[in-house]
């Protein structure tokens, strides 16, 4: 194409005001600006739009029988402007989420994002923080909310809250109401996350310095599945707070005491450095972030 809307903005605006300097101030440009534009509009053509006369301009005959169809071009173009910019309203949005997350945060944090925003499509994938990761990088999820650690250049990694694990057992299990050592942990029986999972990064992390000297009894990929094998006796757990404050509340669970080990650990968003922030996932990031049931703890 071999002129802009930009300068059929300009050529509409002067014909209906027939000023440069009035053009000028309707379209926030410099009267130089609308001189220019018009005049390079002109010259690619080879033609003559108004005529000249003292400081007011005139359309010509070949203005007069371009406006019209000027004016509809522009129209045109306006309407696709808008049907651009609705884009940008909340539409959908694809959230992958560690397995703690979601199966104990991200539904709530869905159902208050639908309510605010009612039009919105959203859809939930859980997996493993790896599978989480790999599905950002690769485009198939806008936003990752993930429990660890990750290191990819191509991924952006922003805190949002922070989480602790929990050591826990059977109230009947030797370990319950006691404070655990080093020599305890290494002679428990332990039924944990796998391997790739934040969960599972996280124990790891607390238990540097003793992971060879660990029994793990059974690695499961569900954290409801660990607690069942927990609450009948067949080892100890770690798993998120989160997952456990109603089994405590009950008393079917009941943390054990690790005073020497560091369960902390962070949640996290997770995004591709090169995807559009578009208002949907702004939109989420706030969501989340001013969500009340989570904080610092």
């Amino acid at each position: 194409m071999r002129f802009s809307l930009r300068q059929l903005e300009v050529f509409l605006a002067v014909a209906r005001s027939e000023s440069v300097s009035q053009a000028a101030r309707e379209l926030g440009m410099s009267q130089s600006a609308v001189s220019g534009a018009l005049s390079d509009l002109e010259r690619q053509f080879d033609i003559q739009l108004f005529d000249r006369i003292g400081k007011r301009l005139r359309l010509s005959a070949l203005g007069h029988s371009l406006r019209a169809r000027s004016d509809a071009l522009h129209e045109q173009a306006l309407e696709l402007e808008q049907a651009f910019a609705r884009q940008s309203d909340i539409g959908e949005l694809r959230v992958g989420a560690t397995l703690t997350i979601g199966n104990y945060v991200a539904i709530s944090l869905m159902a208050r994002f639908m309510r605010e925003h009612p039009g919105a499509r959203i859809t939930l994938v859980v997996a493993n923080m790896v599978e989480i990761a790999r599905k950002v990088a690769n485009f198939e999820i806008d936003v990752g909310l993930v429990e660890g650690e990750l290191h990819d250049p191509d991924l952006d990694v922003i805190h949002w809250c922070d989480d602790e694990l929990v050591v826990f057992c059977a109230p009947s299990h030797p370990f319950a109401g006691r404070v655990l050592g080093d020599d305890d942990l290494r002679d428990a029986q332990w039924i944990v996350r796998e391997p790739g999972s934040g969960t599972r990064q996280a124990f790891d992390h607390a238990m540097h310095g003793m992971l060879s000297d660990l029994q793990i009894a059974f690695e499961l990929q569900h954290i409801e599945g660990i607690k069942t094998a927990v609450e009948s006796g067949m080892g100890v757990g770690c798993v998120s707070r989160l997952a456990l404050e109603e089994a405590f509340q009950h008393g079917t669970l009941v943390p054990c005491q690790v005073p020497g080990r560091d369960f902390r650990r962070q949640f996290c968003f997770v995004l591709h450095k090169q995807k559009h922030r578009s208002a949907s996932i702004q939109a989420w990031l706030e969501l989340c972030s001013a969500w009340p049931g989570l904080g610092p703890r």
